[in-house]
């Protein structure tokens, strides 16, 4: 978002986390404004969340953004940390003529749609073999996070559409924008964040239902992680 910071308009970002309770239904935890992010700025937002009552997480599906995944291990040691699938794809053919873009994407696809973590991995050195010669820079960046994009791979396949993802958040992003795109730039950053606030809680009101087949998550969750899921 434009924003004026000490008498120039600048670029920063609004970050969002967007919780699942163990009730299914989404909540909004915080938002925050910063122009850099970086393993410091990500403990500070996961300590506030801790301080402010957070007890645990599960999984944690985010971006792949710096430091990130480091700051979730330091104040949530025993949280699963799950790449965003669908950005990992993005940014896999982001560079790729788009006279290959369709075929490549339907490779990755046997990755990420294989039914076990196993699978997963024959499909990664398939697909390595195939798209090396001209893409290989799309084989490393999976192999190089590669622990944290099968976390899902454990769960059933109504479970990991719920999970593997950040669709939730992309979704909210987009209304989000979409509400804002008439504003060029705020005065401040408090500004941007009354209205932001004022328009999520709007969103919000919309959220009455819980995950779907999240019955059956809760009992998957329960087996995997024990007493972590009071049931």
């Amino acid at each position: 978002m434009n924003i004026r910071d000490e008498g120039h308009v600048v670029k920063k970002a609004v970050y969002i986390a967007l919780a699942i309770r163990l009730d299914g239904q989404k909540e909004a935890l915080g938002m925050w404004v910063e122009r850099n992010e970086g393993s410091k700025f990500w403990l500070g937002i996961l300590n506030e969340l801790k301080n402010r009552g957070v007890g645990d997480i599960l999984i944690a599906a985010v971006d792949g953004l710096a430091g990130f995944p480091e700051a979730i291990d330091a104040v949530f040691p025993a949280t699963e940390v799950q790449l965003c699938i669908a950005r990992m794809v993005r940014n896999s053919v982001k560079y790729v003529p788009y006279k290959d873009r369709r075929a490549v994407a339907a490779d990755l696809k046997e990755i990420y749609l294989a039914p076990c973590a196993d699978a997963a991995q024959a499909a990664l050195e398939r697909f390595a073999e195939k798209r090396d010669g001209k893409y290989p820079a799309i084989s490393r960046s999976w192999q190089g996070r590669w622990n944290e994009v099968v976390s899902y791979m454990k769960f059933s396949p109504e479970i990991r559409r719920a999970i593997y993802t950040t669709n939730a958040i992309e979704s909210l992003n987009f209304t989000l924008q979409r509400n804002l795109k008439a504003r060029l730039s705020f005065p401040g950053d408090e500004a941007a964040m009354k209205l932001i606030f004022m328009i999520l809680r709007r969103i919000s009101k919309k959220w009455t239902m819980p995950i779907r087949n999240w019955g059956s998550a809760m009992r998957q969750f329960a087996v995997i992680y024990g007493d972590r899921v009071p049931l």
